[in-house]
């Protein structure tokens, strides 16, 4: 063939393949994937709240749909956020703990979200997308050195990351307390009671002449109620730089982490990553550290809301997703792209300051709140959109989960299933584009920890949503909406009511569980108890034996996994952070 002849066929495969790779990045929608921490149902507008401004997850909800019974897997942060990924119960993933702890509060714990776990991020990436996390991730960092980042999202299929690799806490913030408080009274508060009380008694004795105790039990005691005080000044001052610091990939940016403008700096770096791959498909998961305590906003929120400070950084949130929204509009990608905005678990009704300022949301009508399995714990927020695709304005009763994100992104995004484990969730395509009237989930099973805390089934051809409890959390004080003697509830033990048989609900009549069923009260008590059991039993037969990723050795803070961006000790000490956020790529 002539050179010339040679060069054309050349330059027509070239533009073969160029229309191809378009007509392929065409055809796959782009996700925006929008999770707030600790939101109340009961808190945006579209929800029916009359005086939290929300108007921009409003305007996301008037064009697309609005889930009113959308479920969170678990009603705490690191449980619900393994399985948001996975698309599975935490329980199957180790991520369910057996303890009072459920979720990490160190960055050098050695549990996390398991590498043999599939993300739909991984999948995502598979199949050509750019991916990337930017917020809190709250689902580890290292197994076995501080270089493994085994836990990691950018070992989860995640291109990027920038942001905090744990969690947003009151330890965070000078001034805000500590979620440590009852282990200090229980660990240093109380034996240096007990101390006291020993030395008193020696000398006591000693001025009686009944008991003459030698020099160095004095001294003892001495070093012992030393030792004490220097530990917790040492945990007070080094708890913050050591655990609450942002990264960028897998080096540290900021540490300790500052609050000045962190909403406007990780939102402009997620709409930067919009912008550097407006022309591939993409997944962006934008992980609010908003409405976690501690709370923070920026100096154009902070005072102008009616609900103090949680008003405030609600307010900053909802300015972060209209951000996001303005930029998908002026790409021209808002008819291409899915947009989902929920909560982790419900609002933490047990957040009250010292001086009485209310610090968490609103569940609405529901009771309980995060850390139970009440309605409020687990019924959150949950907003479809995509123009075109999905019809706007739509208002769906139906028992979904956050679970249910995994198959559906991973189908629209043309990738299959993993076939070599139980996927929990279920695709949401043909429920929101009204295929189907009803939800694929007959049961859902809800756990608080790893223990199987309620089962919820909605039967064929029937309209009821029946809730059966195996236990309940023993409100504190009585007649309270939540735990707030212990600040959570509590999963066993002496802190729950076990009941036999199981108080059973009627959700669908009566969402605000005031009035448990009776034999008397409804016919067919046993048979729908015992339903619900054989299914409970079914579930039972599909887990399988996993380590503990939330076990004590694996929580307890570990000093050869510490992340420190200096090397002089523990100081970890450094400010990388550009304040235009910039960087994604």
């Amino acid at each position: 063939m002539p050179q010339k002849g040679r060069d054309m066929m050349t330059l027509l495969l070239l533009l073969l393949f160029l229309c191809e790779t378009q007509s392929w990045a065409a055809s796959k929608p782009n996700f925006v994937l929008l999770m707030a921490d600790d939101l109340g149902i009961g808190d945006p507008g579209c929800y029916g709240n009359k005086t939290l401004r929300t108007p921009n997850i409003d305007r996301l909800a008037r064009g697309g749909v609005k889930l009113t019974q959308h479920l969170a897997a678990s009603p705490l942060c690191t449980p619900s956020r393994a399985a948001f990924m996975t698309g599975r119960y935490p329980v199957r993933s180790g991520m369910a703990s057996q303890s009072q702890v459920g979720v990490f509060l160190f960055s050098a714990s050695s549990g996390g979200l398991p590498p043999s776990e599939i993300t739909f991020a991984k999948l995502l990436k598979d199949q050509g997308y750019s991916t990337a996390l930017i917020g809190k991730w709250h689902l580890g960092i290292s197994c076995h050195d501080p270089g493994d980042f085994c836990h990691h999202p950018t070992s989860h299929g995640f291109d990027y990351f920038h942001g905090l690799p744990l969690t947003n806490m009151r330890d965070c913030k000078l001034g805000e307390g500590s979620v440590f408080t009852a282990a200090f009274r229980l660990l240093v508060l109380l034996p240096m009671q007990l101390i006291a009380l020993a030395l008193l008694t020696l000398v006591v004795l000693k001025w009686l002449g009944l008991f003459r105790a030698p020099p160095c039990a004095f001294l003892f005691l001495f070093l012992l109620a030393t030792l004490l005080l220097g530990l917790l000044l040492g945990f007070l001052h080094y708890f913050r730089p050591l655990n609450c610091f942002l990264m960028r990939n897998r080096d540290i940016t900021q540490q300790p982490m500052s609050y000045d403008n962190l909403t406007q700096r990780l939102t402009a770096d997620a709409a930067h990553f919009l912008r550097r791959n407006a022309e591939t498909p993409f997944l962006l998961v934008l992980s609010f550290l908003h409405m976690h305590t501690a709370l923070f906003s920026s100096k154009d929120f902070a005072g102008k809301s009616q609900h103090g400070s949680y008003g405030d950084a609600a307010e900053e949130m909802d300015w972060s997703v209209g951000q996001i929204l303005d930029v998908l509009h002026e790409l021209k990608l808002a008819n291409n792209t899915l947009v989902y905005f929920s909560s982790d678990q419900g609002a933490h009704v047990e957040e009250v300051t010292v001086k009485g300022e209310v610090q968490g949301g609103s569940n609405g009508i529901y009771k309980g709140g995060k850390a139970n399995n009440w309605e409020g714990g687990i019924r959150v927020p949950g907003i479809v959109r995509w123009p075109g695709v999905i019809q706007a304005g739509l208002e769906i009763d139906e028992p979904t989960s956050n679970m249910d994100i995994f198959p559906t992104v991973a189908k629209l995004a043309g990738s299959p299933l993993p076939q070599d484990r139980v996927i929990d969730g279920r695709d949401l395509m043909p429920l929101l584009q009204m295929r189907t009237q009803r939800s694929e989930h007959e049961f859902l099973f809800h756990y608080c920890n790893s223990y199987l805390n309620a089962v919820r089934w909605h039967p064929p051809n029937s309209t009821s949503i029946w809730k059966a409890f195996f236990f309940t959390p023993k409100f504190s004080p009585e007649g309270a909406n939540g735990c707030f003697d212990t600040h959570v509830c509590f999963c066993y033990g002496q802190y729950v009511t076990y009941h036999d048989p199981p108080l059973l609900f009627e959700i669908s009549r009566d969402p605000r569980e005031r009035n448990p069923l009776t034999p008397t009260s409804e016919p067919r008590f046993w048979e729908i108890l015992e339903a619900m059991q054989e299914a409970a039993a079914r579930h039972a037969r599909t887990l399988q034996d996993v380590p503990n990723q939330l076990s004590l050795g694996n929580l307890m803070w570990k000093p050869w996994l510490q992340l420190c961006c200096s090397s002089l000790g523990l100081s970890c000490q450094c400010d990388r952070e550009d304040q235009d956020g910039r960087h994604s790529p």
